[in-house]
């Protein structure tokens, strides 16, 4: 029988050899034995959901994964549901990182020859691979000038540009300290990103935010590409908007052009949300082994979505390169977790309704699938939020795991394509191409306005190089110019981390 038949015959998977729970890949009822070498079930299990290979005696570590996803309430028949109900979490508050080895910086090999993309190469040397204008909003109060701008100005540059499109936002006034300058360095970020070929900043005129402090933050910028101004001073604002988007969309016309580049050249967020119990064991795995391919040829990954780290931190700090970098990964762990306590909120109060309900019981679990998508690689760098990108390879980036926040803090950083899995859907974007991969074909089959790629015959048995070269080649398509799913439905948003005072 081959593997395909076994996976099929089989409704029950073990994804570890120390593992003390299987994962159900099908409803299964009480009394079926969901494969060789199981235990017949003694509850129902649903879809996703976990159950005991052998009993486990209360206070005992469950394993999968391979590593300690929480420790049992009670005692745990073979064959029984392990869920919440007598699961608990091992994770508290802040830990005493020990200095472990340092894994020395991966062999890059060069990308063979087809593996190359067309891009827009920048005067900087990065690649974008659109070429928009991007009208950014210093401040809430002129978000409708800024969509009316980016919505008239695009009907006049059509066929010059990729596209013309808003970035809103309600902060930008009343903020102090780090809340202000967390916006700025954001939107910052944001207008510096290579899918960026040009970029309209409209403020107010009495904000906190002003124009001019963000082009401060921006001294290398072009000034045919970068243009500013403030509503309380312009005549009309709306044909000083359009007359600015005009002249940058001429300038592009003129300059811009698709160019073969290396894989090298590309930077991919990583990201996971609306996650189920399939994550960890398709779509997951399948993004670390695209991770451990970019960063063989050079290029960049970016992880984030740090509370979903907690319980795994420890595969990371492994793979740091240096001493610098472990210290800094354990850093921004407790720093995250100081974050959780000083708001009186669980270090392991992470998993949401739809993850519990999708099987995933625990923070530890959640993370311990999450990583997955950093693969073998190497972690190269530590980011905080707001931060550029500063090295290639695996970067740690400080933010939380909310899905419109880490997506808009990965592209700030200069992410110009994000990788989002998902196993119960979602249609969200940011502002840069965000290819949705579903962890199972039936969401793929439900969804197709949502959903880029299909990680689902992964459990049918289909072989994960396969899989991982199906997903590098529709990478290398949308890189090219195809658009992805959120860029042909226009979801495209951003979201500011907030965590200081409004006045």
């Amino acid at each position: 029988m081959s593997v395909a038949e076994k996976i099929a015959a089989a409704k029950g998977l073990v994804v570890h050899p120390d593992d003390r729970v299987g994962v159900a890949i099908a409803a299964l009822p009480a009394g079926r034995r969901p494969g060789p070498d199981m235990p017949c079930l003694v509850d129902d299990i649903p879809l996703g959901h976990k159950f005991a290979l052998t009993a486990i005696e209360a206070g005992s570590p469950v394993i999968k994964y391979g590593a300690v996803i929480g420790r049992a309430r009670h005692d745990i028949a073979a064959g029984a549901h392990v869920h919440s109900h007598n699961l608990d979490t091992t994770l508290s508050g802040e830990v005493r990182y020990a200095q472990t080895g340092v894994t020395p910086e991966a062999r890059r090999d060069p990308p063979a020859a087809a593996d190359t993309f067309m891009g827009y190469r920048r005067f900087d040397g990065r690649v974008g691979i659109r070429n928009e204008i991007w009208v950014i909003a210093m401040v809430g109060c002129v978000n409708r000038t800024v969509e009316r701008i980016a919505r008239m100005a695009a009907n006049q540059v059509r066929g010059q540009v990729d596209g013309v499109h808003a970035i809103t936002h309600p902060f930008g006034c009343s903020q102090l300290g780090d809340d202000l300058a967390n916006t700025r360095a954001i939107l910052a970020g944001l207008a510096q990103n290579p899918n960026a070929g040009g970029v309209l900043l409209v403020g107010l005129g009495c904000e906190s935010n002003q124009y001019r402090a963000l082009l401060d933050a921006m001294p290398d910028a072009d000034p045919l590409r970068v243009r500013a101004f403030a509503c309380q001073d312009a005549g009309d604002e709306l044909d000083a908007g359009i007359s600015a988007v005009v002249e940058i969309a001429n300038h592009m016309a003129t300059e811009d052009r698709r160019e073969p580049c290396p894989v090298s050249d590309l930077v991919i967020g990583l990201k996971c949300g609306g996650s189920d119990a399939f994550s960890g064991l398709t779509a997951n795995p399948l993004l670390g082994r695209i991770t451990d391919r970019l960063d063989s040829a050079g290029g960049s990954t970016i992880l984030t979505e740090v509370p979903e780290m907690f319980g795994a931190e420890h595969i990371l700090m492994e793979r740091a390169v240096s001493s610098e970098v472990h210290g800094a990964i354990g850093a921004m762990m407790n720093r995250f977790k100081r974050y959780f306590i000083g708001h009186g909120e669980a270090v392991h109060a992470n998993p949401s309704p739809g993850n519990i309900e999708g099987g995933i019981t625990t923070l530890e679990e959640k993370s311990l699938g999450g990583v997955q998508k950093a693969g073998s690689a190497p972690v190269t760098d530590v980011l905080g939020y707001g931060d550029r990108l500063r090295r290639a390879g695996l970067s740690l980036l400080e933010a939380p795991g909310n899905d419109a926040v880490s997506t808009t803090a990965m592209a700030a950083a200069g992410a110009t394509l994000i990788l989002f899995t998902t196993g119960r859907g979602t249609p969200l974007g940011t502002m840069v191409p965000t290819l949705k991969l579903a962890t199972r074909s039936d969401l793929a089959e439900r969804k197709p306005n949502w959903i880029d790629f299909d990680a689902g015959p992964i459990l049918d048995g289909e072989p994960i190089d396969a899989a991982t070269d199906r997903l590098w080649h529709a990478i290398l398509d949308v890189a090219g110019g195809k658009r992805a799913r959120n860029e042909l439905y226009d979801e495209r948003q951003i979201a500011l981390w907030k965590g200081g005072v409004t006045l």
